[in-house]
């Protein structure tokens, strides 16, 4: 078993090797963002959000199961692997492929009843919605088939496979974007159909490497009662998490579509892909450390994996905070350089958006420790019971008449008592300390979110909005977040840790 420096400093590669991708594939896909909007124009955009939205409703499933194939594999490596996890492959896939016929059938009935009776469609766009449905549903299900492989992946910690087809499969989009420009057939059509093709070829690439590296994703039919009812009951108690997300997020958007129509899905969708591109890199980050907190577990090392949980949860506030403050301050300018059309409502949403992931991030590394454990009936009830509480509250507030960005509040109020019931669950299922997460995160936290607003906040109201002003805001948001969770974010042993780092790096001689 590695030791925990060599478990550190395999997390912080990890991190490293996709940090690079990612910052290559949000400086593309910006890119290629800003070309789409411009060629669908702010109707068609807002369709393929809320169409493609519907079918992604079903993720509910995908992710259920996915978590459940995580979850096996990385347990059974976390114990030595063996001829086990072969089993545990073949049975992933069985499932999935039984799961996908279902997804197909069931999202081509639900699918045409709601295009033709429930969603607002401009006139005359019906067929391309239509064919907007098909293409996201066949993108669905081969993504649905290749979890396993993806799940393989994660748990050998092989990152440097995601950084290379993470640039690829954003290239390909940069490729498309291109094509649509140049397009003289129907834009969205053409969109929706090169967008399966991309999934279909970089499902194939992670199953061929997947094949040659690891021996246990050799498919084998196989038929495993026992580990059939053992991980469909784990992905079932899952699946009420997911219901959660799904309808918090994607429920909402339809909220959106049926009472404020296509447009302020459009700004929804907008304000949806700049959250998407910063939080990248703090999933990132969890991508790499989650393995190594359920490795943890399966081997009784439960004092290392509690440090994980609040370092994972205090990095991954941290990322995000240094990411997010300059798009907080100047939403406005970045739109504006972004987008040369800016739908109403999309700055709101933005900053509305960055709030509420702010709570959504604090608790991954928990949830990853909660699943670790196999039992996990009571966590997905309560959990569940109060997350889905955004959807009927959302559909309240619009039904009573409040503005389109209610929805947002109604997120944050409950997502924030979800990360303090968390909390009390972690200390029942893992005998987690609360006072360890106080101190060692929320204390911190709130030091360096204190210490990181005052002086944006100044620049902000003192100078007129400008490219300028932009960019020295960005600068100053990144050094005043950077340095005060430098001092006041990390732990004396980590702050040693960054300053041998750097000592390392650059006075090598």
């Amino acid at each position: 078993m590695a030791t925990e420096h060599e478990n550190n400093k395999r997390i912080a590669k990890n991190t490293l090797l996709l940090y690079v991708r990612t910052m290559f594939v949000m400086a593309v896909s910006l890119f290629t963002s800003r070309v789409v909007l411009n060629a669908l124009g702010v109707e068609d955009f807002g369709m393929y959000n809320v169409v493609g939205g519907f079918v992604a409703m079903f993720s509910v499933i995908s992710g259920a199961l996915s978590s459940s194939i995580s979850r096996f594999l990385t347990f059974e490596l976390g114990k030595g692997g063996g001829e086990k996890l072969n089993r545990i492959f073949s049975t992933s896939v069985n499932i999935q492929i039984v799961i996908g016929a279902v997804v197909f059938i069931l999202g081509e009935i639900a699918g045409l009843w709601f295009l033709n009776y429930k969603a607002n469609i401009p006139d005359g766009r019906l067929i391309a919605a239509v064919w907007v449905l098909q293409c996201s549903l066949i993108a669905f299900v081969v993504n649905l088939v290749s979890v396993p492989y993806n799940a393989a992946i994660i748990a050998h910690e092989k990152m440097k496979t995601f950084a290379y087809i993470g640039v690829l499969e954003a290239v390909l989009k940069l490729l498309v974007a291109y094509f649509l420009y140049i397009s003289s057939w129907d834009k969205l059509v053409t969109y929706a159909v090169l967008l399966v093709l991309i999934s279909v070829i970089i499902r194939l690439i992670y199953g061929i490497y997947c094949h040659r590296n690891f021996s246990e994703t050799r498919y084998k039919f196989c038929y495993d009662k026992e580990l059939v009812h053992e991980m469909t009951g784990f992905a079932g108690w899952s699946f009420f998490t997911n219901c959660a997300f799904i309808f918090n997020t994607q429920g909402v958007n339809i909220l959106i579509n049926v009472f404020f129509g296509v447009a302020s899905n459009a700004a929804r969708g907008i304000a949806v892909q700049m959250e998407t591109a910063i939080k990248k890199f703090v999933y990132d980050f969890t991508t790499a450390i989650n393995p190594q907190i359920t490795k943890n577990y399966a081997a009784g090392k439960f004092a290392e994996m509690n440090k994980l949980i609040c370092r994972g949860s205090r990095f991954s506030y941290l990322l995000f905070l240094i990411f997010a403050l300059p798009f907080i301050f100047e939403t406005p300018t970045v739109l504006k350089l972004w987008l040369n059309v800016v739908p109403e409502h999309t700055v709101a949403f933005f900053r509305l958006t960055i709030i509420c992931s702010i709570l959504d991030v604090l608790g991954n590394t928990g949830y990853t420790a909660c699943m670790a454990t196999g039992k996990i009936k009571k966590y997905v009830l309560t959990i569940t019971s109060v997350g889905c509480l955004v959807f009927p509250l959302s559909w309240l507030a619009y039904y009573l008449g409040f503005p389109v960005e209610s929805c947002y509040v109604v997120f944050a109020l409950v997502y924030f008592v979800v990360d303090v019931v968390r909390l009390f669950l972690m200390k029942q299922m893992l005998d987690f300390p609360p006072f360890l997460y106080i101190r060692d995160v929320v204390f911190r936290i709130f030091l360096v979110t204190l210490f990181s607003l005052p002086i944006p906040f100044f620049i902000t109201e003192l100078m007129e909005p400008s490219v300028l002003r932009f960019f020295v805001n960005t600068i100053i948001c990144v050094l005043i977040a950077s340095l005060s969770s430098f001092f006041f974010g990390l732990s004396k042993n980590e702050k040693l840790a960054v300053q041998n780092g750097i000592r390392a790096r650059f006075l090598k001689k």
